[in-house]
């Protein structure tokens, strides 16, 4: 039996984790769930899965949460500190770091020097606090699994060789909607089309992060820090089907690929079970209908949000932060029709040239660019 604390269990990772957990409950218990304001998710959830703590960011939710679960053995706590307290409780094993922004990032750190092995679904903690992370779990010898299907993917490929015969990653990109346009095209481009991705169900700040390039960047920043690989040697390959879902080359020329209908339960799964591989009821992959993959080389010049993370990347600092920062504020504001399509690179690009390349040293210093960019940001909207 594996005790497992979930940190974000009413967004898209967090339920389908539940999933994972309903299927298997003689292998996982869940001790801990955490999560934002949705009050009335987190009461169906305690209910069903019955765990000692259930803590809500939002102080008026977790109050509404308190008395909707008086009848109910669970302890229920509210903001930082209450998460904190889930993530670092002594009888876990594993800690799913699935919630969504900067908020995901204190709770891992502590989890990690509580010695919990981290489930990473959370961006931004790599992101922006990789230089913290992969040295802070080393010194407390805890496995970071990652749960974003192309990083587990590669994850899994890499079991076909030692870290030191690696040559090169091959991270996937299906394109999003918007594959083969050229600039002029999407300048009039909505929301709405923006949102259609073809193959992947997402929420949708992550979906038009898949149409502008920009989530392909945040996942390079990610497999860096994951795998110890230069940013030199990991390669973004757009293909489109999204059933390779990543691949690593290696020194003697082996390719070694994971393949898999686009669907996120198998990624949770294995960061749940690794080493072992356990049944999945999910479709699976026919190549008989598939017949066809395809690959092609991004287009940087007409989705320049790829190229402004590589270059935030290559420069390291406080500017990944501010990359990451800038594209949010961006992104929500093109939701909101405020700015165009094609303004979401611009935004970012203005942010990277004037906000500045702050010091990252230390959490504090990362929150403050954060804030720093979004200021800047909305003071241009």
């Amino acid at each position: 039996m594996k005790n497992i604390v979930i940190l974000g269990s009413t967004g898209s990772i967090g339920t389908q984790t539940l999933d994972i957990v309903r299927a298997n409950r003689d292998r996982f218990k869940v001790l801990a769930l955490a999560a934002g304001k949705n009050a009335g998710l987190m009461e169906e959830q305690a209910r069903e899965f019955k765990p000692e703590l259930a803590v809500l960011w939002d102080e008026e939710a977790a109050a509404s949460l308190k008395a909707s679960l008086a009848d109910a053995p669970v302890k229920v706590l509210s903001g930082m500190s209450g998460i904190i307290e889930a993530a670092r409780l002594q009888k876990a094993d594993i800690v799913v770091g699935a919630m969504v922004g900067m908020i995901g990032i204190e709770p891992v750190i502590e989890a990690i020097k509580a010695g919990k092995d981290i489930a990473l679904a959370n961006k931004e903690t790599l992101v922006c606090a990789g230089h913290i992370i992969m040295p802070l779990a080393k010194q407390h010898k805890v496995k970071i699994l990652p749960v974003d299907s192309e990083h587990s993917a590669i994850f899994q490929s890499l079991r076909g060789g030692e870290p030191r015969e690696v040559e090169k990653i091959l991270l996937t990109a299906s394109g999003g909607p918007f594959r083969g346009r050229k600039r002029e095209e999407l300048a009039n481009m909505t929301a709405a089309e923006a949102l259609k991705h073809p193959n992947w169900d997402m929420g949708a700040k992550v979906t038009i992060d898949s149409s502008t390039l920009a989530n392909k960047g945040l996942e390079v920043m990610e497999a860096h820090w994951l795998f110890d690989v230069s940013y030199e040697d990991i390669e973004v390959v757009v293909h489109p089907q999204s059933i390779v879902h990543s691949a690593v080359q290696f020194r003697d020329g082996a390719v070694i690929a994971q393949l898999g209908i686009p669907d996120m339960h198998l990624p949770i799964q294995y960061a749940l079970t690794w080493p072992e591989r356990i049944f999945l009821d999910e479709k699976r992959l026919d190549l008989f209908e598939l017949k066809s993959l395809t690959f092609e080389k991004p287009d940087t010049k007409t989705f320049r949000a790829l190229e402004l993370a590589l270059r935030a990347a290559g420069s390291g600092g406080g500017l990944p932060t501010v990359f990451n920062a800038a594209n949010e504020e961006a992104v929500a504001a093109f939701l909101k029709d405020r700015i165009g399509y094609l303004e979401i690179a611009e935004r970012i690009e203005d942010a990277m040239d004037n906000v500045g390349v702050h010091k990252a040293d230390s959490l504090e210093d990362i929150l403050n660019t954060e804030k720093l960019t979004r200021e800047y940001v909305k003071s241009r909207l």
